[in-house]
């Protein structure tokens, strides 16, 4: 059965977030170490990515490094950043060819200097790009990120440019890293992980939340159309009842 073949293309969700966990867990059960399962799951980021440009979805969010994940041992984050500079520069022609646009969301200061060049490169020179936005989350933490916004509306409001009640949910999307981004739709978690992991706290609040058994590297296209297909069978209500959207 081609599971594609099952997607609604009019009901695809808008925005795709999706926390890729399991690669150490991935690598640990083939006696390997963690750095081969950072790498094999560069594979299926290519394949997700490609899956979700062919069918059409507009916006697809990869949680790549979380703020907590600087404190994992210094070599495995040494590994992490090289694998992210080699994999920005051997997918830039992947992202043109799908006519794909790069964005990055997170404190990308912190990132060291060569990546955060090279990201800002392939950025830059996808930006024309229309089909669909690949985000990166990368030093990403929301909790951060809402502090941030509180701390930018509150000189806001200090300094009289934004008075208190006109602070509502547009103003805040506007001071969050995802200001061009549409809420999230569908948030998807690999490794059978049941948990957010401090990742677009704000932007998940009517998502649907969908969690698998899969492993990261071991993602494939069938996982995403497993994904889709179950997100179209949900009734998203919104707070309202079922007859009031019938």
């Amino acid at each position: 059965m081609n599971l594609k073949e099952n997607i609604h293309i009019n009901k695809l969700p808008k925005h795709v977030a999706i926390i890729m966990d399991g690669n150490g867990r991935w690598a640990k059960q083939k006696g390997m170490l963690r750095a081969f399962g950072h790498e094999n799951g560069t594979k299926a980021v290519r394949e997700t990515v490609e899956a979700s440009a062919e069918l059409g979805i507009e916006n697809l969010t990869l949680y790549a490094f979380s703020t907590e994940n600087w404190n994992r041992p210094k070599l495995e984050v040494q590994t992490l950043m090289k694998l992210l500079v080699s994999s920005l520069k051997k997918e830039i022609k992947t992202l043109q060819d799908n006519n794909i646009k790069l964005s990055a969301i997170g404190n990308l200061n912190t990132l060291p200097k060569k990546v955060y060049k090279e990201l800002h490169e392939v950025i830059n020179s996808t930006k024309s790009n229309n089909r669909m936005t690949l985000t990166l989350a990368l030093s990403y933490g929301s909790r951060e990120e809402i502090l941030n916004t509180v701390k930018e509306i509150s000189i806001k409001v200090k300094n009289n440019i934004i008075s208190p009640e006109k602070i509502d949910e547009s103003i805040i999307n506007k001071h969050l890293y995802t200001q061009n981004l549409p809420d999230v739709d569908l948030l998807i978690r690999t490794s059978g992980e049941q948990r957010i992991s401090n990742f677009l706290l704000w932007q998940i609040a009517y998502a649907e939340l969908y969690f698998t058994d899969v492993l990261w590297p071991d993602f494939k296209k069938k996982h995403l159309y497993e994904a889709i297909i179950e997100y179209q069978k949900r009734e998203r209500r919104f707070g309202k009842t079922s007859e009031q959207l019938s």
